[in-house]
């Protein structure tokens, strides 16, 4: 029995296409990092709050990934590929969230007052 499962794993893993990881999407992960990463610059230095930046960058690499596969999908030969709009709404997750873990971490130290007399 155990020979009969390795030979049809072999068999059906022959039938299997590699996974690989196209330019454009990596384009799409890059794009979206960058918009995610301004967004969240502009936002927290704006309002101070780590939460808002961190939601309304994440919402602009995905509203932007949107935008251009609505756009793309207007176009002749074309459809809209869920695809690049996972790989655009990934690079702002990963660059919101790496943001958000080194931002803000500052500790208050109280410095003390000293007088410098010659």
């Amino acid at each position: 029995m155990k020979s009969l499962i390795l030979i049809l794993a072999l068999f059906f893993a022959g039938l299997c296409k590699a996974q690989t990881i196209s330019a454009d999407d990596k384009l799409h992960f890059g794009a979206g990092a960058l918009i995610s990463t301004t967004t969240y610059t502009i936002v927290y230095t704006t309002t101070k709050n780590k939460k808002k930046a961190f939601w309304y960058s994440l919402g602009a690499s995905a509203l932007a990934g949107l935008t251009k596969e609505v756009y793309d999908s207007g176009k002749e030969n074309n459809k809209f590929d869920s695809g690049e709009l996972a790989a655009s709404t990934l690079g702002g997750l990963t660059a919101s969230t790496t943001i958000s873990l080194f931002v803000g971490n500052k500790k208050n130290k109280k410095t003390k007052n000293v007088a410098l007399v010659n």
